[in-house]
C-alpha cells in the first residue's frame, strides 16, 4: 500500500454518507481511483435495480477521489453522467482517471460498472470537473 492510498481510505472513512453506503476504495493513485460498493436490496429502486443515486455517488465520489490524486483536496464544481443500462448484481466498481489538470482545476471521467457473476456490464459514465479548495 502506497502513502496515497493510506490517505484516500482515511478520507473516504471521514465521509458519513460513503461509510452508510459501505464504499472501498480500492485503488488509489496519481490520476486513478476505484471504488466498490456491494450492492443490497437497501440500494435498490422499485424495479429491483440499483438507484440511479446510488450509481451517481459512486462516479461522483469516484471523480472527487481521482481529481484529489492530482489536486489534493478538491470538491465537485460540476459533472454529468449517462446511464447505459440497469445496475442489476451483486457489485458496484467505479473507475476514475484524469482527463486533463491544471493549478486550480481538473477535468476527470469515470465509468461505472456492475459486476454480476463475475462479469462487469458497463451501466453509467460520468464527466467532471473538480476544483481545488482553497485552505
Amino acid at each position: 500500500m502506497t502513502e496515497l492510498f493510506d490517505y484516500g481510505r482515511r478520507i473516504l472513512a471521514q465521509q458519513p454518507f460513503s461509510v452508510l453506503l459501505g464504499a472501498e476504495l480500492t485503488r488509489f493513485e496519481p490520476g486513478e481511483a476505484e471504488l466498490i460498493l456491494h450492492i443490497r436490496d437497501a440500494l435498490k429502486q422499485q424495479h429491483g435495480f440499483v438507484h440511479g443515486g446510488v450509481i451517481s455517488y459512486i462516479a461522483d465520489n469516484s471523480l472527487a477521489f481521482v481529481g484529489g490524486s492530482v489536486l489534493t483536496d478538491v470538491v465537485t464544481s460540476e459533472y454529468k453522467i449517462n446511464y447505459v443500462r440497469p445496475a442489476i448484481g451483486e457489485q458496484l466498481v467505479a473507475r476514475a482517471s484524469v482527463l486533463a489538470s491544471g493549478k486550480r482545476q481538473a477535468v476527470c471521467q469515470a465509468e461505472v460498472y456492475v459486476v454480476d457473476d463475475g462479469q462487469e456490464r458497463l451501466v453509467a459514465v460520468a464527466q467532471g470537473t473538480l476544483s481545488k479548495v482553497d485552505s
